[in-house]
């Protein structure tokens, strides 16, 4: 195939890419940044030459989106906004104008679309979604993909929960802080983590791509959510660690200003279930947490 990741020198991009041209796909960057043969220059927001190299492609992944991991200041808020946007509708005006259109296109979006719950499972039939920044970004970023509906492109929004991985993410700061003794429950402990192992993740974008019957919204994320506590505590067993400091919201709170980040990414309750993965057929490596933890910490 012939794959085109916008937005894909990240995390989520690299791990992609080496996915699937160690399978022998062709795949293509486009970054602000090029450095490498099959990297071409884009904006985000503008037309220019990287059209040409999406016409006549077989899959494209947009990834194009300012990390959340800052401060929620307007500045910042605004960027978070546009870079998902921006990106997404110019997408569109050019496979609008591609002789050969891309026969699937998935978007990048996020399991923090639903709303904060410890209890209540939200699948993509019943999940709640609620009216907050992040909310509300995730969904004029779904909004603004489906607003345009092309015959021949399928169009799926990856609904993706926290993804562990060796090189990048969250999971090498966890690491981090529990060698530190800091690996204790964040706020009450309680919250869930909707979470799924990179090679999970690239072969559940595989998967979606080769069963043409699975379109729209769809949750990527592990059947086994877990609690804040029973991760902190799954992290400490493996690396033997004795012990974890506790972190209350007002320690949370002090800490993310000087890290520059916001205390939602720890303390928001993401309950997430794949049910339209599940019912596809799709098989996780990793369906619990710690052998996807024993597997990331073996390499």
């Amino acid at each position: 195939m012939k794959i085109i990741i916008a937005g894909g020198t990240g995390f989520l991009g690299e791990n992609l890419e080496k996915y699937f041209t160690e399978k022998e796909d062709q795949v293509f960057i486009l970054t602000r940044n090029p450095k490498r043969k099959n990297e071409i220059y884009w904006n985000a927001s503008e037309l220019g030459e990287w059209q040409n190299v999406l016409d006549g492609s077989d899959v494209l992944i947009n990834l194009t989106g300012k990390s959340v991991d800052c401060r929620y200041h307007d500045k910042n808020k605004k960027e978070i906004y546009t870079s998902r946007i921006n990106s997404t509708k110019i997408l569109q005006d050019a496979i609008n104008q591609c002789k050969i259109k891309p026969k699937i296109w998935l978007n990048a979006s996020s399991a923090t679309i639903y709303t904060h719950s410890e209890t209540q499972l939200n699948t993509e039939k019943n999940g709640i979604i609620g009216d907050d920044f992040s909310m509300n970004i995730c969904k004029s970023w779904e909004k603004e993909f489906f607003s345009v509906q092309n015959e021949e492109v399928r169009k799926v929004a990856l609904r993706t929960s926290i993804v562990l991985g060796r090189n990048g993410g969250a999971f090498p700061k966890l690491r981090m802080i529990t060698k530190l003794g800091l690996g204790g429950k964040q706020g009450r402990g309680e919250q869930k983590v909707s979470w799924i192992h990179i090679d999970d993740f690239c072969w559940a974008v595989d998967w979606i791509i080769r069963h043409e019957d699975i379109s729209d919204v769809i949750n990527i994320t592990s059947p086994e959510p877990v609690s804040n506590k029973e991760l902190m505590a799954t992290m400490r067993k493996l690396l033997k660690v004795p012990f974890g400091l506790n972190a209350p919201v007002w320690q949370l709170e002090i800490a993310s200003l000087f890290l520059g980040t916001e205390t939602e990414l720890l303390l928001k309750s993401r309950n997430v279930y794949p049910e339209k993965m599940m019912r596809s057929g799709f098989q996780f490596t990793y369906f619990n947490l710690e052998a996807a933890l024993k597997d990331l910490f073996r390499s």
